[in-house]
């Protein structure tokens, strides 16, 4: 079951380092690029909310295995469509559903399947198998469209066979969940942890990642020349890496500071989009990696904690659907790039960004109260 997992986050985040691809060699403006950052979101969004319900009626096998087929089909989509931004834009949407049924549904999985240890050897388990997806899609798609053949072909088809292998594996995966009703609520224990804590948090998970290695890129295009493209997927590579080295010490994090390794990532994520806001100012390309990594080790650290409490606060008849919720506030992080090109034409990237990194403080602030009050109860 890893392996689909693994398979589906590597083919949803193949297509960060195309990015600048799609500019150079079909024209597509900045702004158009970004809208499909949006069309992924359009696809995972519904997807979390329907896949998470689904699985926990009907089992998880057959939602993943549909989720198989979703990634087999948009990448398709994908590497035959290079010249047409609406069909680009289907091919996100259909990659986006079937990212959806790897997160939601693997991570509950993983976490059944995982009976018996502690919690965040679960969750961190679920982060580290999507994380590594993650991180290798876009390192040899990268490649691939910096130095390789068939830049808008090779990476999608290489995917395909991956999914289709992965699905021959998901096959023999044992079943961990019996049919039950469906739901997607906020029970009302959880409601006070979840809204106080997870929700503010979520959306830096991917807002870190997305200002890492795609608003970045972006602000330094004009500096980068032909190296754009390997740029981008260093970036990427930088800050995944970094995001999956940090999720192991999360729970010694959360030891030190009293269950407040959340409120550590958002701090973390706070001075990586400073830092991000620096680097538009100064226009110093060297400067973005360890800003990467500074965005990565924040994305990672919110990533794992976040799943842990939704793990820890989740009834069990109910672990794939406020997973779901907690997914899709996480992919809202996505958004940003498209909110900082539309606003590029009213104001500075840096001051946009450095607009950004205060409302991660509010958000961290928000989380600290909270955390702030458990720990003193």
């Amino acid at each position: 079951m890893a392996p689909m997992v693994f398979a589906l986050a590597y083919g949803g985040n193949q297509f960060s380092p195309l990015l600048l691809l799609y500019r150079q060699r079909e024209g597509y403006s900045q702004v158009a690029v970004d809208l499909l950052f949006a069309a992924y979101i359009v696809g995972i969004i519904p997807g979390f909310l329907i896949c998470g319900p689904l699985s926990d009626r009907f089992g998880r096998k057959p939602v993943l295995l549909a989720g198989a087929a979703l990634g087999v089909v948009g990448s398709a989509v994908l590497g035959l469509a290079a010249t047409s931004l609406p069909l680009l834009a289907v091919g996100r949407l259909v990659s986006g559903a079937s990212v959806a049924a790897a997160m939601v549904v693997g991570s509950s999985w993983i976490k059944e399947l995982s009976a018996g240890l502690p919690g965040p050897v679960a969750a961190r388990r679920a982060s580290l198998t999507l994380t590594a997806g993650f991180a290798l899609g876009p390192a040899v798609a990268g490649a691939i469209a910096q130095w390789g053949p068939a830049p808008t072909e090779l990476p999608y088809a290489i995917h395909v066979v991956l999914a289709l292998v992965c699905g021959a594996v998901l096959v023999a995966a044992p079943e961990t969940r019996t049919p039950g009703p469906l739901r997607l609520r906020l029970p009302g224990r959880v409601r006070g942890p979840f809204l106080g804590a997870v929700l503010p948090a979520a959306p830096w998970v991917f807002g870190c990642a997305s200002v890492a290695f795609a608003v970045t890129p972006a602000v330094l295009v004009d500096r980068l020349g032909g190296g754009a493209i390997a740029y981008a997927t260093l970036l990427a590579v930088v800050a995944l890496v970094f995001g999956a080295a940090i999720q192991p010490l999360a729970p010694r994090i959360g030891a030190a500071t009293g269950g407040r390794q959340l409120a550590v990532g958002l701090a973390v994520a706070v001075l990586g989009l400073l830092g991000a806001a620096l680097v538009a100012g100064v226009q110093q390309p060297w400067l973005g990696v360890p800003v990467a990594a500074v965005l990565g080790t924040g994305y990672g650290i919110c990533l794992v904690s976040g799943l842990t409490e939704v793990q820890r606060i989740a009834p069990p008849d109910e672990l794939a659907a406020l997973t779901a919720v907690y997914y899709s506030a996480t992919y809202l992080g996505f958004l940003l790039p498209v909110v900082l090109a539309a606003l590029s034409a009213l104001a500075p990237e840096p001051l946009l960004l450095l607009l950004v990194a205060a409302l991660c403080a509010v958000s961290l602030a928000a989380v600290l109260r909270t955390t702030g009050r458990r720990a003193s109860s």
